[in-house]
């Protein structure tokens, strides 16, 4: 099969349409009035907190609407052995947002806070909180990379072009719209990328289900035609593993900067619980097409098709399967729309991971530890040089070919292990201390490692009740873990901030440690001269402003915070 140069064209077509309206959202948004408590590289980031509810449903939706999500979706209903009941991502990612609005939303968007990282360094400090921003930048890099993997593989299929141009093609114009508006040319991008994604999806189905090839999907749900029922079964010994799957994907899928970049984007906090809870809605509705075009993979004859015999599943090409049916079911211009979808799909998920990475690493990394004294012009320069970088990163990581996907599971699974439990212990639990947070830290990386990853070809460590030897393993033999070790490791690593950080305080407050004990300055801080913070206010106009304690400006930005006997707000607990 030759280079196809009418879909080539109008997949270029599609790229500079995105592109311009990247460029159009960037122009439109700069002439806004500015509010005075937000920086240039803050408006970057979240842009002036002015994104309304109808375009916030549209980017949360489209973030989590990627590449690897619909393909992934699809596979995961195709594949013998998994099946619609082990389709975990549609339902636990939606839940996962409901959760997120009703517990997280309204408390991280009224406390005003720029990224997910500042809860952390607002409580334990700037070296300690920023140890938050290894695995959140792990997630995102490898999340993006998996992404444009999906897309590689996609234009692969439907044309014979090569797989790394078509990457760096697209990260290319995904990094340059981010560059010029920041989040404003994401979230308008994201609008018009999930408008393709919907009506390129919608429109490929029925040429998908009536193909002559085609068994009736009603049939090959519970019967055997080709192949297993694609419906699936829970045997009695994956029951855990389905279980612990699940609370991942639902619990994991909160600590993510790409979702908090959208809550404290929006205009109040009401608006971004609402938006969480309408794009749970939304991202069903777009993977039912996914689902069903994995179930029509599995009702599918190929020896009927040009595709012919071995079917995709022989041939070890499953995480292929939507293209291919796009490609071998369905006309060349359905096709077409299709692959704008994926395409769609890929890049508004990667310019929403590049633009979390290089916030999180400007903010929290680079002001809040490296440079405290850097001006907010040098700041703007750090976040779009980390837009460059972290876009080059996750392209140059698409090389890795499958072990970006054993990665990217490994760095989800990390923030579900570490994030979340921290993310809660910041938010609603008072006492918690710089020891508490480093102990459980570690150990929480010492019990997800020694878990082993099947798709690193990672052995465990510690092998929990049940684990057994799969010999037909893919990759080769490796043991398996059917116990939920990594809800076991989230729940242990919250326990352990908690025990650790009431025993340091106990110890500390009765005098059973001095203060010279006290390495890390948890409850005892020495003095410090004021500093003039060199950032200054995107505001010029001081007609409004008033003198400010330093107590008002550690209420304005969480990273001049101290973290010495901190007290939360009155909706945490108390740890005892």
């Amino acid at each position: 099969m030759g280079v196809d140069i009418g879909g080539l064209i109008a997949i270029i077509l599609f790229y500079l349409a995105i592109l311009a309206v990247g460029i159009w959202a960037a122009w439109k948004n700069k002439s806004k009035p500015t509010h005075g408590e937000l920086l240039r590289n803050e408006v970057i980031m979240i842009g002036r907190r002015d994104i309304g509810l109808f375009l916030g449903i549209f980017t949360m939706t489209a973030t989590w609407v990627g590449g690897a999500y619909i393909n992934g979706t699809a596979e995961a209903v195709y594949v013998v052995g998994h099946g619609f009941v082990w389709t975990q991502a549609p339902l636990g990612f939606a839940v996962s947002l409901i959760i997120g609005g009703l517990f997280f939303a309204k408390t991280m968007r009224s406390r005003r806070y720029v990224t997910m990282l500042d809860p952390f360094q607002e409580t334990y400090g700037g070296s300690i909180g920023s140890l938050m921003f290894i695995p959140a930048v792990m997630g995102e890099l490898f999340w993006s990379a998996s992404v444009l993997s999906a897309l590689g593989s996609s234009l692969s299929v439907i044309f014979e072009i090569n797989i790394h141009v078509a990457i760096i093609i697209s990260t290319v114009i995904a990094v340059f719209y981010t560059l010029i508006g920041g989040l404003y040319s994401v979230a308008y991008t994201d609008m018009a990328q999930l408008l393709c994604i919907f009506v390129g999806l919608y429109i490929s189905l029925p040429f998908a289900i009536l193909n002559p090839a085609v068994t009736s999907i009603a049939i090959t749900a519970t019967e055997y035609v080709y192949r297993e029922p694609w419906l699936g079964y829970i045997s009695p010994g994956n029951a855990w593993i389905w279980i612990d799957n699940y609370v991942l994907m639902i619990l994991g899928g909160i600590p993510w900067q790409a979702y908090f970049q959208r809550v404290l984007s929006a205009s109040t906090a009401a608006q971004a619980q609402i938006l969480s809870f309408v794009a749970a809605f939304s991202s069903l509705i777009l993977a039912l097409p996914a689902v069903i075009i994995g179930a029509v993979g599995a009702s599918t004859d190929w020896n009927q098709t040009s595709y012919g015999l071995p079917d995709p599943m022989d041939r070890n090409e499953t995480q292929m399967i939507l293209p291919i049916i796009l490609r071998y079911l369905c006309p060349n211009y359905i096709a077409f729309f299709g692959l704008g979808a994926i395409s769609a799909a890929v890049m508004s998920s990667a310019d929403s991971s590049i633009l979390s990475a290089s916030s999180m690493f400007t903010r929290n990394l680079y002001h809040g530890v490296l440079r405290r004294e850097a001006t907010d012009n040098e700041l703007v320069w750090v976040m779009r040089a980390g837009i460059i970088m972290f876009g080059s990163i996750a392209a140059a990581m698409t090389w890795m070919s499958t072990s970006v996907y054993g990665l990217w599971y490994l760095s989800s699974d990390l923030i579900f292990v570490l994030l979340f439990p921290q993310l809660v212990s910041v938010l609603y639990i008072k006492g918690t201390n710089v020891y508490g947070c480093l102990t459980s830290y570690f150990f929480g990386i010492f019990l997800r490692i020694s878990g082993g990853e099947p798709y690193l070809r990672l052995q465990p460590l510690i092998c929990y009740a049940g684990c057994y030897l799969d010999i037909t393993f893919p990759s080769g033999p490796i043991y398996i873990q059917t116990f939920p070790f990594k809800t076991l490791s989230m729940l242990s690593c919250l326990l352990i901030n908690l025990s650790v950080s009431y025993l340091t305080k106990t110890l500390f407050d009765r005098g059973m440690l001095s203060q010279k004990m006290d390495f890390l300055k948890g409850f005892y801080s020495p003095p410090k001269k004021e500093k003039i913070n060199k950032v200054g206010s995107l505001n010029n106009d001081n007609t409004d402003t008033v003198e400010q304690t330093p107590t008002d400006k550690e209420a304005m930005d969480p990273l001049n915070a101290t973290s010495v006997n901190k007290e939360p707000d009155a909706d945490q607990v108390q740890v005892q």
